[in-house]
């Protein structure tokens, strides 16, 4: 079969592409399906309409704002970006073929374009993880793609887990090499460096906090079938991706079948992600011995990926996802892990929470197996919850510790989302 880009060279008509969030991501998106051979952003969706105009003129593209949808059609018959402050006129639009949700909002804009037969690449993350079995399982029923998008760590490392389990090695940790780790970064003290990548100061919080890792590691870990170690992970500081082994003992670790997530800090290369593979085979662990390139001692070796290039890398999976009905990940284990919300302060009743990369909370991903007597209470789902009780620092925060409306949008997906769910693990 001719490669992805000869293919896309090929095609008579291009694939379309609508786009809903143009934050930093969400404007990478756009240039690159515009630079991307054989598809084209035909609409996009923001909240800030000046946002979503700029970014427009920017790249130079012609373009009209649309309110509804006949006006929507009408702009892109006419070979015009239509622009929009809402992201459902996308999800619903006739002649969007993919739809690419860079949004910060819940599973409402993912779950039209499944009603309306698009194809759906997630680059929202939080929602990927809350919602994800539900819209999966939607996007099973209407016959459509439904797929994480390409770029981000968990995605990257799934594609590096096809090619060495394609190689024959058992996949025994995916995990995910970060830099710096503050788990009391708020928006303030994340100022100055919020300002050098130009993003929002909450979200850059959510990344030094290390709540964006453990959503991205959890996302991985329900699409692979994975258990957290510990609650958190171990994340030990290594050096050098080579000494991964000095730093965990995946002789007790591991149990021979299910794999792990994990991360480590301030390793060099810096920036990627790796993945520890086994076999025992004598004629391949001998093979390895003579490689130049050490991967490891054996029967455990190390494969990495020194960076991660997000919306550098989208357009295959959107490919992948109209030509070939195929999809990247996919939370196909439900729920294995979430990421729960503990106090970055001293909380006390009546406060209320800010989720995400705020003031209040970060998350950590554990297993979820072991949070069903007294659930957690899932970070993506903390903003806005009011606490009945106090709560101390670096203490886990439960369902039963805050008031929430469990009829609002957000619970009402999240419980579809848990009851569409694999109940038992697949693995099993």
């Amino acid at each position: 079969m001719p490669d992805l880009l000869s293919r896309l060279r090929a095609l008579p008509n291009k694939i379309r592409v609508g786009v809903i969030g143009i934050g930093n991501i969400g404007r990478g998106i756009v240039y690159q399906v515009d630079a991307t051979p054989g598809m084209v952003c035909v609409a996009i969706a923001d909240t800030s309409l000046e946002r979503a105009t700029g970014w427009a003129e920017h790249l130079g593209r012609a373009y009209a704002i649309v309110e509804t949808a006949p006006e929507m059609n009408a702009a892109i018959r006419q070979g015009l970006l239509a622009v929009c402050s809402d992201g459902l006129l996308v999800s619903a639009c006739d002649q969007v073929d993919v739809l690419v949700d860079a949004s910060t909002g819940g599973g409402q804009f993912a779950l039209e374009a499944i009603t309306h037969h698009k194809h759906v690449v997630m680059m929202n993350c939080e929602a990927d993880l809350m919602y994800g079995p539900y819209l999966l399982a939607r996007a099973d029923r209407e016959g459509v793609v439904y797929t994480s998008a390409d770029g981000d760590q968990h995605t990257v490392l799934k594609r590096l887990m096809n090619e060495t389990e394609l190689w024959g090695f058992k996949t025994v940790m995916a995990g995910n090499m970060k830099g710096f780790l503050d788990r009391y970064s708020n928006p303030t003290s994340i100022i100055p460096e919020a300002q050098k990548r130009c993003m929002d100061p909450k979200m850059c919080a959510s990344y030094t906090d290390g709540t964006k890792l453990c959503v991205e590691m959890a996302l991985i870990a329900n699409g692979i079938g994975a258990l957290t170690p510990v609650p958190g992970m171990l994340g030990p500081r290594v050096p050098d991706i080579y000494q991964v082994f000095d730093h965990f003992d995946l002789d007790k670790l591991w149990d021979g079948s299910t794999p792990l997530v994990d991360f480590t800090l301030g390793t060099r290369p810096p920036g990627g992600v790796f993945l520890i593979g086994y076999t025992d085979h004598p004629h391949q662990v001998e093979t390895l011995s003579w490689y130049p390139c050490r991967l490891g001692p054996g029967p455990f070796y190390v494969f990495h990926r020194p960076y991660h290039l997000g919306h550098f890398e989208i357009a295959a999976c959107i490919t992948e996802a109209f030509l070939d009905h195929q999809p990247l990940l996919q939370p196909r284990y439900g729920f294995s892990t979430n990421v729960y919300a503990y106090a970055k302060k001293d909380l006390r009743a009546g406060d209320v929470l800010d989720g995400i990369g705020g003031y209040t909370g970060y998350g950590l991903i554990e297993n979820c197996e072991d949070n069903r007597q007294r659930p957690g209470l899932p970070i993506c789902l903390a903003e806005k919850t009011v606490l009945r009780r106090d709560i101390g620092k670096d203490e886990k925060i439960r369902l039963e510790d805050v008031e929430y409306d469990s009829s609002s949008p957000e619970f009402t997906l999240f419980r579809l989302a848990q009851e569409s769910a694999p109940q038992e693990s697949p693995r099993k």
